[in-house]
């Protein structure tokens, strides 16, 4: 995975970064910014739009009518219970830039319109990236 696929910028607070040098070996947080209660989004090695969907979907309990796509996405997401979020980049090797900064623009509107979800993105180390 390249630094420059990861756009450390947020529009506004719904996007957190947070290097996996502050989490610990179990996968918690040392990073007290991190709710426990954070929902994790989980991703294999490559972040696409069909995974991205997949596992948000699943990760958040959307209903059987959720149909995998943006605005559906949206939808769900904001109609959810879920007010924050995990996704951990640290094994990704391939990400689709456009899906991911799709995903991010879901996330920041979200947040904007409904004040939920946060969204916590775990990134490599400096020295693994």
């Amino acid at each position: 995975m390249k630094k420059e696929n990861i756009n450390q910028e947020s529009k506004n607070q719904a996007i957190h970064y947070v290097n996996q040098d502050y989490i610990n070996q179990n996968g918690t947080a040392l990073y007290a910014g991190i709710p426990p209660q954070a929902v994790t989004i989980p991703v294999g090695d490559t972040v696409d739009k069909t995974t991205l969907l997949a596992s948000l979907g699943h990760a958040c309990d959307f209903p059987s009518y959720f149909s995998h796509n943006w605005d559906s996405a949206w939808d769900c997401l904001t109609d959810s219970e879920v007010v924050h979020l995990t996704l951990d980049l640290t094994v990704v090797k391939r990400i689709n830039t456009e899906d991911f900064n799709v995903f991010k623009s879901l996330i920041e509107d979200a947040y904007r319109d409904f004040g939920k979800p946060e969204l916590w993105i775990i990134v490599p180390s400096e020295d693994e990236v």
